[in-house]
């Protein structure tokens, strides 16, 4: 019965993948404008999370009059659709025009950590369409680690998997992350941290105040750091115009264990407040940051 289970599963796996490749053939201006048809569901119809995201945006800028507020919103779920269309093409798109469409600023100082010997510790925040990142591997000649959470789905994060590794980037699970870099550490690799999302567990000490709220950081990125003196980066993700991007390697430390304790995650904090108000419309405000 479970060799039955398991034939089942690929198959609608297979089936299910197949379809979205087919999806991904189509031109980039058919793929937006299903994008277009999905906001109107998301936004106006159902009105998925809105009234998270308006009570997030409007704590993070209270200085903001409500039409201001209102833009942010609107804006937000139009560049949130189109993501999911960027994301559908990244299946079947060529190398060569995903390379035009990203741009890389600063990826030699990976290249420099990596040559000393140091293990590479990258920290974004949910900012623009941060699955463009999965090109990353074919940029650099490192191996590249990408710290995940699982979907409940198995199907899905099967998918997900799948698209996120089509250029090489090798994806660990949340929950097996800290032993791999670890046990793994005298080899030098770059490993991505999300790290803008809430901690299950509170740590005083990681605590920083994020757009006009007092927040808690993830410590395992800094004390992952600190502990194999990695050399730490924030990547700094803007969008240049519908479908490009602009990635830049900013440096927090090249020597994360002389970092004194909070260091990094505060420089991580105001590097992504920087990058939110460049861009106040492209951070995932779905998320319940503020919950507690």
């Amino acid at each position: 019965m479970s060799n039955l289970k398991q034939t089942m599963r690929l198959v609608v796996f297979r089936s299910v993948y197949i379809a979205i490749y087919i999806v991904s053939q189509l031109p980039m201006k058919f793929l937006y404008a299903m994008a277009s048809i999905a906001f109107l569901i998301v936004y106006r119809i159902a009105g998925y999370r809105k009234e998270v995201v308006v009570q997030n945006i409007s704590r993070a800028f209270p200085e903001k009059q409500y039409g201001e507020i209102h833009a942010i919103v609107k804006k937000f779920y139009a560049c949130f659709v189109s993501y999911f269309a960027e994301i559908i093409k990244n299946v079947s798109i060529e190398a060569k025009i995903l390379d035009q469409k990203i741009t890389f600023e600063n990826l030699e100082l990976i290249d420099q950590y990596i040559k000393s010997g140091r293990i590479v510790i990258v920290a974004l925040g949910h900012c623009g369409n941060w699955e463009m990142l999965s090109f990353l591997p074919h940029k650099i000649h490192h191996d590249v680690y990408a710290i995940y959470k699982p979907l409940k789905s198995r199907l899905m994060n099967r998918l997900m998997i799948k698209i996120r590794s089509r250029f090489g980037m090798k994806l660990l699970p949340d929950q097996l992350a800290i032993r791999h870099i670890l046990n793994h550490g005298a080899c030098p690799a770059v490993y991505l941290f999300l790290a803008d999302q809430c901690p299950r567990i509170k740590d005083e000490a990681y605590q920083v105040e994020l757009l006009n709220q007092q927040t808690y950081m993830f410590s395992g990125m800094e004390k992952i750091a600190s502990t194999l003196g990695a050399a730490v980066i924030y990547l700094h993700i803007t969008q240049t115009s519908k479908g490009n991007y602009k990635i830049s390697c900013i440096p927090i430390s090249a020597k994360a264990e002389s970092a004194k304790k909070g260091e990094i995650t505060q420089q991580y904090a105001d590097l992504l407040t920087e990058n939110i108000n460049e861009e106040p419309y492209g951070w995932l405000w779905t998320h319940k940051r503020w919950k507690s």
